[in-house]
């Protein structure tokens, strides 16, 4: 019997249970990805077999943490083998409809899902032409409220910080975009926040507040499940896009207004996994942000190099993006012309 979920407005099929996913109901519709983990099935070894082209490579990074990559072509473009250097890896058909992934030795199914529900997932949308950006997504009023920005920027934090205010996660380090009757969605992810343990300590006093996301992880999560946070399951209108900036000590937090040519640039540089965009992908993709960057507001954001006035910078977001649900002008213009 398989197990049914909906990520990024997804829907997935596996025999195994997925963690850190809720499965949903009985008598879904047919799914759109068929996930198999464990001993790799025969679409798999025959994939394995045939020639392989290297696409990309990352080096292992220690500020995040993450291990060394590799994506490899298989065939013709047929197949696609994701190769993290501790023994994780995903194998995926062109079409993405198909993804088969094993854990690493001395891993767990934790570990493995990790992957999956992050880069795993960021692959499977890019390949089905999804554009996604490098984000977290917020509930306000029914619509959601996107914050983007480089690794570090405090996405995931700023994110956890709103949701222990009231405000439902609706995904968290991926926000896929859908556009439909002319304007924009953000589908939902997985009912989960991932957070540092300094980040945990800020916000609840102590790094060992919040389980770990897997047991060989130091990385925490924030589930919501409605006891400390909520989650959204339902996709939403975007509303607005909050770019994080470098953090500064002087005027900070702060919301900027930025130019229409710089507010593309940098949704462009947000994207998730564009490098594994080919010329006519990027094309479309521009072509994407091109449409919705005059139909949402997106403003940049500078918060505190002290981690403690994240509860300043909750209340810049809010007082902002209310603003601009009202279709008003920003914090920024309205201090402009005072």
């Amino acid at each position: 019997m398989s197990l049914r979920y909906r990520i990024y407005g997804l829907h997935l099929s596996s025999a195994l249970a997925i963690p850190g996913l809720n499965a949903l109901p009985d008598g879904v519709s047919r799914p759109d990805l068929l996930v198999q983990f464990g001993s790799p099935p025969q679409w798999v070894g025959d994939a394995l077999q045939l020639p392989a082209v290297v696409l990309h490579s990352l080096p292992a990074c220690e500020e995040t943490h993450d291990p060394a990559f590799v994506l490899t072509s298989l065939g013709e473009g047929e197949f696609f083998h994701l190769a993290y250097s501790d023994g994780t890896r995903f194998v995926v058909n062109a079409a993405a409809t198909r993804i088969w992934g094993a854990q690493g030795q001395g891993q767990t199914m934790e570990d493995l899902s990790t992957y999956f529900l992050g880069p795993g997932m960021g692959f499977i949308l890019r390949r089905r032409g999804i554009t996604a950006l490098h984000a977290s997504a917020l509930c306000l009023d029914g619509k959601a409220i996107v914050l983007t920005g480089e690794a570090g920027a405090g996405k995931s934090t700023s994110a956890a910080a709103l949701a222990l205010r009231g405000l439902p996660v609706l995904c968290e380090d991926i926000a896929a975009l859908q556009q439909q009757d002319g304007g924009f969605f953000v589908e939902a992810g997985y009912p989960r926040v991932c957070l540092w343990p300094e980040s945990v300590a800020m916000l609840l006093g102590q790094p060992e507040a919040l389980p770990r996301i897997a047991p060989n992880w130091e990385k925490c999560y924030l589930p919501l499940n409605d006891t400390m946070a909520r989650h959204e399951a339902q996709k939403r209108p975007l509303a607005a896009i909050y770019i994080l900036a470098a953090r500064e000590s002087h005027r900070a937090p702060r919301v900027e207004e930025v130019s229409s040519r710089q507010v593309l640039v940098d949704l462009v540089q947000n994207t998730y996994m564009n490098w594994v965009l080919d010329r006519q992908q990027r094309a479309e993709e521009f072509e994407l942000l091109s449409r919705l960057v005059p139909q949402i507001p997106v403003r940049r954001i500078v918060a505190h190099r002290d981690p403690a006035r994240i509860g300043s910078l909750c209340e810049l977001i809010l007082d902002d993006a209310k603003l601009a649900l009202a279709g008003r002008r920003s914090l920024a213009a309205t201090a402009a012309a005072l």
